[in-house]
C-alpha cells in the first residue's frame, strides 16, 4: 500500500508543489488547511477565505483529497497570548518560530495522524536527516530562502515523520514546476505578515489587544527629542517613523532607536552610526538542541534574526541557559527574537535573546 502523506496547505505555491512532488514520489497525498485566525481583514474579508479556495483548486488540479481544520482557539493560547505579553514587556517577540512548534508541528501533526497519515509535510525551505535514528535539521539548498531560523524551536520528537520535500530546490524552481503543471498559485506573491495573521497596519493592529502609553522620546543625555506614540511599536536600531530631526544644536544624522526604559516609559534614541548598538555577547533562555549533541561549550555559527548572515560565535551551554560570545560586534542583538546556532549544514536549535553585553 502506498504511504499516506498530509501536507499542510496554505494556498501559496510552494505548499502546493510539496504536494505535487510527494504525489510524483508515489505517495498517498492529502491536502490539510489550516484555520488559525477568526478575525477579518479591514475591508471586512476574511483572507483565509481565498486562501482555502486556492487549496482546493489545486487539490482539484492534482486530483487529491484537501481538509480544513480550526486550530483558533490553539493559536491564541500558544502563540499570541505570548505574542502580546512579550510586547507588554518591551521586548520584539518572533511569532512565527512559535506557530511552527506550538501549531504546525503539534495539533496539525496530531490530527494527520488520525487521518491515517505515516507522514506529514510542510513547504518549508529547509532539509532533513538522521543521526543514531533522531531526526536532524538541515538548511536548504537555496540560502536566501532558508527558513531552519523560524525552525529553531520545534522539539527533535516533533520531526520524527516529516518531510520537506522543498529542501533541495531553489525558490525559480518551485515556481518553475508550478507554473509548468498549471497550478493557480504558480504566481501567487509570497505571504508576509504576522504567522496566521498576515499582512497588517501593525500599530492600529497591537492597539486593539493593548493599549497605547505615549511618552517621551530623550537622547543619551535625558533630553527630550521628541514623543513616542507607545514602546511596543519600537525595537531596536529602529530608524523609520521616530518623527525626530531637524533639532536646533543638534547632529542632523538620522536617528536610531537604542533602549526601550519601561521604568519611565522612554523612548531613547542617538544620532550618527550606531555604536551604541554594537554588543560582544548574549544570554539566551529556553535553550532547544535538534537532534543528538553531546558538547556543553564549541565554536559554531549564529544568526540574531533571519535577514542577517550567519556569523562566528563561541558558544556556552549551562542547562536550559546558553551563553554566546561572538568573534566581532554585533549590530542590534535583541532581546525576544531568537539566537539560532548551525553547524555546518545543520542547525542546531536556538534559544530566545534575554539579554545582551556590551
Amino acid at each position: 500500500m502506498k504511504k499516506r502523506v498530509v501536507v499542510g496547505m496554505s494556498g501559496g505555491v510552494d505548499s502546493s508543489v510539496a504536494a505535487l512532488l510527494l504525489l510524483e514520489q508515489g505517495y498517498d497525498v492529502v491536502g490539510l488547511f489550516m484555520h488559525n485566525w477568526e478575525e477579518e481583514d479591514g475591508e471586512g474579508c476574511c483572507t483565509a477565505t481565498d486562501d482555502w479556495q486556492d487549496v482546493l483548486g489545486v487539490g482539484g488540479k492534482l486530483g487529491i483529497p484537501c481538509y480544513s481544520v480550526n486550530f483558533a482557539s490553539q493559536y491564541m493560547d500558544r502563540v499570541f497570548e505570548y505574542f502580546l505579553d512579550e510586547y507588554k514587556k518591551g521586548r520584539t517577540p518572533n511569532p512565527d518560530v512559535l506557530c511552527n512548534r506550538e501549531i504546525k508541528f503539534a495539533p496539525f501533526k496530531e490530527y494527520a495522524m488520525e487521518l491515517g497519515a505515516d507522514y506529514i509535510a510542510t513547504g518549508h525551505y529547509c532539509d532533513i536527516d538522521s543521526i543514531d535514528g533522531a531526526p536532524v535539521l538541515l538548511k536548504a539548498v537555496d540560502e536566501g530562502k532558508d527558513q531552519t531560523y523560524f525552525l529553531n524551536q520545534v522539539r527533535t520528537p516533533q520531526l520524527e515523520k516529516v518531510l520537506f520535500p522543498l529542501g533541495k530546490l531553489q525558490k525559480s524552481q518551485v515556481r518553475e514546476i508550478a507554473e509548468k503543471n498549471d497550478l493557480i498559485t504558480a504566481k501567487k506573491k509570497d505571504s508576509t505578515g504576522i504567522c496566521f495573521i498576515g499582512e497588517r497596519k501593525f500599530r492600529a493592529f497591537l492597539q486593539q489587544y493593548i493599549p497605547a502609553r505615549p511618552g517621551k522620546i530623550v537622547d543619551l543625555s535625558g533630553k527630550q527629542v521628541g514623543e513616542h506614540l507607545g514602546l511596543m511599536y519600537y525595537t531596536l536600531g529602529q530608524r523609520k517613523g521616530l518623527g525626530v530631526g531637524g533639532i536646533v544644536g543638534e547632529d542632523q544624522a538620522r536617528w536610531y532607536v537604542v533602549d526601550k526604559r519601561l521604568d519611565t516609559n522612554e523612548l531613547v534614541v542617538s544620532c550618527g552610526e550606531g555604536e551604541e548598538l554594537f554588543t560582544t555577547s548574549m544570554r539566551g533562555s529556553g535553550l532547544n538542541i535538534i537532534g543528538p549533541w553531546d558538547k556543553k561549550e564549541f565554536d559554531c555559527t549564529a544568526k540574531f534574526r533571519y535577514r542577517q548572515g550567519e556569523q562566528k560565535v563561541h558558544a556556552r551551554i549551562e542547562g536550559s541557559e546558553i551563553f554566546i560570545e561572538y568573534e566581532t560586534p554585533q549590530r542590534a542583538v535583541t532581546p525576544g527574537q531568537y539566537a539560532v546556532l548551525y553547524y555546518e549544514n545543520r542547525c542546531l536549535g536556538g534559544a530566545v535573546i534575554d539579554e545582551i553585553f556590551k
